[in-house]
Order: C-alpha cells, then sequence, then structure tokens
C-alpha cells in the first residue's frame, strides 16, 4: 500500500491549453465554452476576479467578449486531449507509478521518496511540467489520497505555497483540516455538505472528531472511508489501471434545431459509432443499446417532447455497424414528427469483456468478419483521423454538428494546423 501521494492538477486547464499557442493572453481574462457554445466550462483566474461564474450562459458575456474584455474559445477536446496526455507523460518521468485520475488531475505514488527532499522534488516536478508542457500546475502532497487533495486545494489557494503544499507532519495536517471547509473535501458532495453542516460540522478537521460508526451510519462505507483517509489511514490504493466503464453514453446538443427524422438520425447514428469506437478500446461489448430524443426545455416557444427507447441485442457487440443498426430502430421507435428537436444520445450498457461473449445459435452475423473491418477502421482513423472512414449511416451533410464560433486551431495533432513561426527579420 502507497504510503506518500503527490497530487498534480492543472490550473484553469483549458484556458492553459490556449494560453500555450497564445502568449498574449496570459494576464487576461479568458473563457472557454462548452458544447454547441452555451455556458462557460472554464476560466482563467482573471475571468473569476470579473465575477463570470462556471455554468454562466454565453448570452451573459457575449457583450465582454465582443468588446475584446474578456476572450472566449469553444471546447476544443482533441487540443485538451492531447495536452493531458503530455502532462501525464512527463509527470511519469519522476515515479513509476502513477493514476490519471482525469483530465487535468494525476495521483503519484512517492512511497519511496521519504528520504528526500519533497519540497524540493516538488518544485522540480511543477517546474518540469511547465516547462516541457507550458501548462502551470499546482502539487499537494500528503501520506492518503484525501490529504493530498486537500493540500492540493490549498497549494492553489495559499500565495505563501505558491502551488506546492506538502504536508507529512501532524500539526500542519491538523491546521490543513482546519482551513478546509468541508464542502471542500474530496467526496462531499452538495447534500452531505448541507448535512453535516446542520450537525456543526463545517471543516475537514471537525469532520475528523466525528465518530466512525456515525459516519459509517449517515454517509455508508464511503464516508467512514473517507475519515480514515483525513486522519491519515490510507484506505485508497493506486489505481495505475483504469477499470472498464460500466456505461458508456455520447450525446450532444445540435448546432441548430432538427426536425426531420434524417438528419436526427444521422447524428444518432454518429453518437452510436462513438461509443463503439470507445468499448473497442477498453476491449469490451455491450448488450443494450438506449437511445433518446428531447426537445428544448429552455425554450417557451416549442412543443416539448422527451422520450427514449432500450434494445437488448441478440449478443453483445461493439461494431459500428451492429450498434447503428439497433440505434436507428430505437430512433424510428421513439421519434415523433413537426416537433424541434435539440438533442440526442446513445447509451450502451450491460457491458462485458470481448472475450466473453455469450453467442447466440441463431446468429447470422459474420462477427469474425466485423471484428476485422472495425480493426482495419480503428487503424485508419488513428492515421488520419475522425470521418475520414464511416458508416454510410453517419452521413455527410453534418447539418446538426455543434455550434463552435470561437474554437482553434488543434495546433499539436492535425498537420494543417500546426503553428507556423514567421521571420520577423
Amino acid at each position: 500500500m502507497t504510503s506518500l501521494f503527490a497530487l498534480c492538477d492543472c490550473n484553469n486547464f483549458y484556458a492553459s491549453c490556449e494560453r500555450v499557442f497564445d502568449p498574449s493572453l496570459n494576464g487576461k481574462p479568458v473563457v472557454v465554452l462548452s458544447n454547441n457554445d452555451g455556458c462557460v466550462i472554464a476560466r482563467s483566474n482573471e475571468a473569476k476576479a470579473l465575477g463570470i461564474q462556471m455554468g454562466d450562459p454565453f448570452f451573459k458575456i457575449r457583450n465582454l467578449v465582443e468588446h475584446s474584455h474578456v476572450k472566449a474559445f469553444s471546447s476544443n477536446y482533441v487540443l485538451y486531449g492531447d495536452m493531458s496526455d503530455r502532462v501525464m507523460q512527463t509527470l511519469s518521468q519522476f515515479t513509476p507509478h502513477v493514476e490519471v485520475y482525469s483530465i487535468d488531475e494525476c495521483f503519484l505514488d512517492l512511497g519511496d521518496f521519504y528520504d528526500i527532499d519533497l519540497f524540493s522534488y516538488s518544485w522540480e516536478i511543477k517546474k518540469t511540467v511547465t516547462k516541457w508542457t507550458g501548462i502551470p500546475v499546482s502539487l499537494g502532497v500528503a501520506p492518503t489520497k484525501a490529504l493530498a487533495k486537500v493540500a492540493n486545494k490549498l497549494a492553489k489557494k495559499s500565495a505563501k505555497a505558491n502551488g506546492v503544499l506538502v504536508l507529512t507532519d501532524p500539526f500542519h495536517i491538523k491546521k490543513a483540516l482546519e482551513a478546509t471547509k468541508i464542502e471542500d473535501v474530496w467526496g462531499i458532495g452538495g447534500q452531505y455538505a448541507k448535512f453535516l453542516r446542520n450537525h456543526q460540522i463545517h471543516t475537514a478537521l471537525e469532520f475528523t472528531n466525528a465518530s466512525e460508526n456515525w459516519v459509517r451510519k449517515n454517509m455508508t462505507v464511503v464516508g467512514a472511508r473517507l475519515l480514515k483517509e483525513l486522519k491519515g489511514e490510507s484506505c485508497l490504493e493506486l489505481e495505475e489501471v483504469n477499470p472498464p466503464k460500466k456505461g458508456i453514453c455520447t450525446s450532444r446538443s445540435f448546432g441548430a434545431k432538427l426536425t426531420t427524422f434524417e438528419d436526427i438520425q444521422e447524428a444518432t447514428a454518429n453518437y452510436a459509432a462513438k461509443c463503439a469506437r470507445k468499448l473497442r478500446g477498453q476491449k469490451s461489448c455491450a448488450r443494450l443499446v438506449t437511445v433518446f430524443i428531447q426537445t428544448n426545455r429552455f425554450s417557451e416557444n416549442d412543443r416539448q417532447y422527451y422520450n427514449s427507447k432500450t434494445i437488448c441485442m441478440p449478443v453483445a457487440t461493439n461494431s459500428d455497424i451492429e450498434l447503428i443498426h439497433y440505434a436507428t430502430l430505437a430512433l424510428r421507435a421513439i421519434y415523433k414528427p413537426n416537433y424541434y428537436y435539440k438533442k440526442s444520445g446513445v447509451i450502451v450498457t450491460e457491458i462485458i469483456p470481448d472475450n466473453q461473449i455469450q453467442f447466440d445459435l441463431l446468429d447470422t452475423v459474420d462477427r469474425d468478419k466485423h471484428s476485422k473491418l472495425m480493426n482495419v477502421m480503428d487503424k485508419l482513423t488513428d492515421r488520419f483521423g475522425r470521418s475520414k472512414v464511416q458508416v454510410a449511416a453517419q452521413g455527410t451533410n453534418k447539418s446538426w454538428i455543434l455550434k463552435s464560433d470561437y474554437k482553434s486551431p488543434c495546433y499539436t495533432t492535425r498537420m494543417a494546423e500546426l503553428p507556423t513561426v514567421h521571420n520577423l527579420f
């Protein structure tokens, strides 16, 4: 069991990715918008200082953007994903054991590093990541994952820490817990925070003084495990290999209101294909496929409609062709004409390893042929990019595609969009 963890967290990650390729944005307010340029999902510190909140609809800040007070970007997940990989690869230089927790967070195993200067080593990590990738990061080091989360959050907030905080001394751990509000503790959601405040527990330190039996009774075994973690007893091991997902969902809002079955079917087919590729990526197959459609619930002028349909496929699959086929059948069962649809989605569940499929004696699909075809399609996609080879049902018109009026180039993944250095002399 690891006895020392570091949590490396990228600061304002999406906004920082945009700044890497446009240094003129340093020190200026930057926001990144959600799919369809709907609302704010990332903010630089300068944007936060202007009072821009997470989730603010874009129309609320459009005036600031149009008058150049704030720079807005459409979400560019291809760029962010590639920059995340670069950060994680850099972190892996410092320890052989890492857990990529999210696109901008990574736990590092420092269990064998007690004999070195942890503060200096943490600063070396921070400086190296920034130098090699351009992404600023903060580090929190502590004996457990939950305490590393506490350390990381304080490292960001504290001017004295300046991005690095090592919590190994019991006195410093106590002070850190005292300075951490209960709602800021990893794993404490809004409902639990409200419940705990009603019982006069306002800080992480007050939480550690609670009875384990009381916590277990009111917050289940997960709460009891968190309590032990905050007390310095490591209960959460490093997960170097992410477990396969038990459910996969791909859904998007359309770039415009859609009414025809053909347009909605085309979008839904693309979502089904993305689910299939994710299944293949984790070497899994799914037995159930669910499709849902909905109108814009925020529009008072449109008639409202929502429905979903689940189909149990004869044999679990990860084939684009099969998933698109059954997703189309599900969509056909719930589609109604004369509505303005805003969103559809595909969810696959009952996921099993692809080497544990229960076949059907009456199955007529040539699964070996499907598997070989999908393998070739994946290789072509990896080499030439998405949408170069696809099932015909995915279409070519893409009238439903997301709106992204402020999207930056894919600087690191597309040859045609590589940054250009101009000779100024």
